[in-house]
């Protein structure tokens, strides 16, 4: 499997290392001493990443007790760029090995603590520290070697370097000039094989055998009934059948499953770990001795000699694992061949072209502060979301997998595609645990059904259309050094001119086919020309001089910012355009938002004007330090998005739009039942997506789970001409393997792209339509009754059922009872409720009934309908 950030638990996980003391912090000071040092350095290809520590001692280190670290000084920094506090103790004589969590796996069998982290390149210098100080170091502090340290093999980058023999203690002195090759010896890219050890080689226990005439022990000992097994490090011989065969695709193992110890709280299957092992079929019985061990809460048995008992054997009926389900519930069936019967739909796609996973729900999941309030409801909803969701791998470990698999077993193309909302049903296959997710690796394809397909552009009427379109870091400044993370801030958009026109085309398309008459743009690049190049570029495509942008220039500091364009055809701009910014309420945080572009228009047709504010408010993702997150559901900066709504709205009320006619829109970072919407809604705003679509209203998809950070809030006057309101799902739902983005790529993974709106950025837009015109068309009415003719007329008291179909063009309308008139003797009526009356049948009675029908402006239409008392 492979590694997921993004899915329900990756929040959790992340919390938990920066609590295990991933920190900045100031340079140490040197050491008089030695103690531990360096042995080994790994800075191979991709994430193979590593730094072995030796203990030349004859005591045990406790490292954390003693205060240990590693401290990266990053592209000749006299700073410390990243703290990692070590953990556990190093033997005397012994080694610890701390590694990337995604190195290989030859790194990570001997890693004793790894980190998902950018580690180390090779200009970096790295210390090994003791309390504050230095003890070892490579690489010199505060000099940026240029891309490393010494040369050919003996060098920093891409390469092993061991610590010579002779070298019994480290460097003290990390301002020293550093050249490898006078301690150390280099080895090629990617040499693992001395990892987890120094001076010289482990002398290993003798190893099990295994032999199918032997009495094995039960799968289920091994597991054990709690989360890691009884037994770790102890020799083991088990025998069951391979009912899952991941040796090739980066897993180098298999799966094997008994026939049970009839306890339910332990698991019959176990994984094998056997690189470049004998191979094995599905089918196969075999017997395996091995030690057991957990890899990252994966229990295994690391295969020391295998021998295959019989072949082609029936494999055990797969397990029903049926969501919602407890950790403890998919620990009892870990390793064991399982199926999902239920209808499931696809949650989240992040990760699907990366590492080839996708999330399955019970049901399409709300974020939890979307439909309840932060706090205790939102904490509650969160943990079930958890146990409603399960990720479906696709059996390989590798990253960037080619093909990519389609849920239902086939190749992944354009033309066989599939979208969040879709279902998923029986996928089959072996339960999994890796990078703090469960998972089902898959042995066969499930049954998939479209239930989320995709759609037109929304018809929300009106004369005119305000849409909100977060672009998804349009940047028209191409990186110049994309190998290069350090500069990602200033260049967070396309890497390449192939990749600038990829993206371009997708997101003029949607633009195109949305056909707004004004565009408010959020994550366009803040130079001062990026919107005019995407108005330009938008022309090409719909009509010279269709759009043209409000001329801002550069705002704010941030390197994205939001953005206006419109149609000079249907709209003309009243006065200059308005920022929000501190100069205008000291309670609005220029470091935490970007600047509001407000912009007051007038229908080139009707002359009403109104006014848009675009905005793009703090992100939950980073730390506010005078807004930290409270664990309530709504993520970190809940109290800096609040006062600048409540200082927007303030603004919006008392000084740009006094007469009621302005709407909010864009990305501000919160859903609706949270602190800063409930700001807005105090200051007279309305909601618009959830007035028109209700509670369950979405526009992105993040964790597997719906809700909208994409507004549309309008002030009453505004409110009253909106004909209705829509997020186009081109984006939310669709997988982001098929988006502009080349980065993480085959070739065959870049081919699955189209110019069309398809995954043009993240965030849904959001359509909103205005009635600007006024409304002079009467609504329709028919009204019948249930029954008209009533027979026989003997004096009683009979039940009329009246049917009612009232229209407007232009939304809802008012229906009510106005008149009611009687004819003959001894007639007489009464309302039972709004449709429902009983008559009295007196010969020769008519009853008349006349229902009115008014629409949001006042017109009126009226139908009356008789029942006869008679033949």
């Amino acid at each position: 499997m492979s590694p997921v950030p993004r899915p329900i638990a990756a929040a959790i996980a992340a919390a938990a290392l920066a609590a295990g003391g991933v920190v900045a912090s100031a340079a140490p000071a040197a050491a008089a001493s030695g103690d531990l040092f360096i042995s080994e350095y790994v800075e191979g290809s991709s994430n193979n990443k590593a730094i072995e520590i030796y203990n030349p001692g004859t005591t045990a280190v406790d490292l954390a007790a003693t205060g240990y670290k590693l401290q990266q000084y990053s592209n000749g920094s006299a700073t410390v760029s990243l703290t990692i506090n070590l953990t556990g103790s190093v033997a005397p004589g012994d080694v610890y090995v701390f590694s990337h969590a995604l190195a290989n796996a030859a790194i990570l069998a001997q890693a004793d603590q790894s980190a998902n982290l950018g580690l180390f390149n090779g200009n970096d210098a790295v210390a090994l520290v003791k309390g504050t100080e230095i003890v070892d170091v490579i690489g010199q502090i505060g000099v940026d070697p240029g891309s490393q340290w010494g040369t050919g093999l003996a060098s920093t980058m891409d390469n092993t370097l061991r610590r010579n023999a002779s070298i019994v203690q480290g460097d003290t002195n990390g301002a020293d000039p550093f050249d490898p090759a006078v301690e150390w010896t280099g080895y090629a890219s990617d040499t693992f094989d001395g990892v987890g050890w120094h001076l010289t080689p482990p002398d290993p226990d003798p190893e099990p055998v295994a032999d199918c005439a032997a009495t094995p022990v039960t799968i289920g000992s091994v597991q054990g009934s709690g989360a890691a097994s009884p037994i770790p490090g102890q020799d083991v011989l088990i025998e069951g059948v391979v009912v899952g065969d991941f040796q090739t695709g980066g897993f180098d193992g298999y799966y094997v499953q008994d026939a049970g110890d009839g306890n339910a709280a332990t698991s019959d299957g176990i994984f094998v770990y056997a690189p470049g092992g004998a191979p094995v079929d599905v089918g196969d019985s075999v017997s395996v001795a091995g030690e057991v061990a957990e890899f990252f809460g994966l229990t295994q048995v690391v295969a020391a000699d295998v021998e295959v008992c019989a072949t082609g054997q029936a494999l055990p009926t797969a397990t029903p694992l049926t969501l919602p389900a407890t950790s403890a519930q998919r620990e009892a069936l870990e390793g064991m061949y399982v199926t999902l019967p239920q209808n499931l739909a696809i949650g989240e796609t992040f990760e699907y072209g990366r590492f080839g996973t996708i999330t399955l729900t019970n049901g399409r999941l709300d974020t939890p502060t979307a439909v309840v309030e932060p706090g205790a409801a939102a904490n509650a909803l969160a943990a079930a979301n958890i146990e409603n969701s399960i990720t479906l791998d696709d059996g390989r470990g590798s990253q960037n997998p080619d093909p990519a698999i389609h849920p239902d077993g086939a190749v992944f193309t354009l033309d066989h595609s599939f979208r969040s909302g879709d279902l998923v049903q029986n996928a089959t296959g072996i339960l999994d645990y890796r990078f703090d997710t469960w998972g089902v690796q898959p042995t066969e394809g499930a049954d998939f059904t479209v239930a989320n397909a995709r759609t037109g552009v929304p018809d929300v009427g009106g004369d005119l259309k305000i849409s909100s379109f977060n672009v998804l870091n349009y940047f028209t400044s191409i990186d110049p050094t994309p190998a290069n993370s350090g500069d990602d801030d200033d260049y967070r958009g396309a890497d390449t001119a192939e990749e600038f026109q990829r993206q371009q085309d997708k997101i003029v398309a949607a633009l195109a086919a949305i056909d707004a008459d004004v565009f408010g743009l959020l994550e366009i690049e803040n130079n001062g020309t990026a919107v005019q190049a995407l108005a330009d570029a938008l022309n090409a495509k719909v009509g010279a001089g269709t759009y043209v942008p409000v001329t801002t220039g550069v705002i704010g500091t941030d390197a994205i910012t939001t953005a206006v364009i419109y149609k000079p055809s249907t709209v003309t701009p009243v006065g200059t355009y308005q920022l929000m910014t501190s100069a205008v309420d000291p309670t609005w945080s220029d470091a935490r938002h970007r600047p509001a572009v407000t912009q007051r228009f007038a229908s080139t047709e009707t002359g009403d004007e109104f006014v848009v504010s675009v905005n793009h408010l703090k992100s939950k993702g980073s730390a506010c330090s005078e807004s930290p997150d409270l664990e309530d559901g709504q993520g970190n900066c809940s109290a800096s998005r609040t006062a600048a709504a409540t200082a927007l709205t303030k603004w919006l009320n008392e000084t740009v739009a006094p007469d009621g006619r302005a709407i909010v829109i864009g990305d501000l970072n919160s859903y609706d039942h949270e602190d800063s919407i409930d700001a807005f809604a105090r200051g007279g705003f309305t909601d618009l997506e959830k007035q028109f679509n209700g509670e369950h209203a979405y526009s992105y998809v993040f964790d597997g789970q719906l809700g909208y950070l994409d507004y549309a809030l309008a002030q009453p006057a505004l409110t009253a001409d909106v004909s209705a309101v829509a997020s186009w799902h081109i984006n939310s739902d669709e997988p982001s393997l098929i988006d502009y983005d080349m980065s993480f790529k085959l070739p065959a993974q870049d081919a699955l792209y189209a110019p069309d709106a398809y995954r043009s950025s993240d965030h849904d837009p959001v359509i909103v339509g205005l009635n600007l015109t006024p409304d002079a068309t009467d609504p329709t009415i028919e009204v019948t009754a249930d029954p008209e003719l009533i027979w026989p007329p003997n004096n009683k008291m009979r039940t009329v059922q009246f049917s009612i179909d009232a229209a407007d063009d232009r939304g809802d309308v008012t229906v009510e009872l106005t008149d009611v008139s009687v004819s003959g003797a001894n007639a007489s009526w009464t309302q039972v409720d709004d449709d429902t009356f009983t008559v009295k049948a007196a010969k020769g009675a008519v009853y008349r009934f006349t229902w009115t029908a008014t629409d949001a402006a006042g017109n009126t239409s009226t139908d009356t309908v008789e029942v006869v008392v008679g033949k």
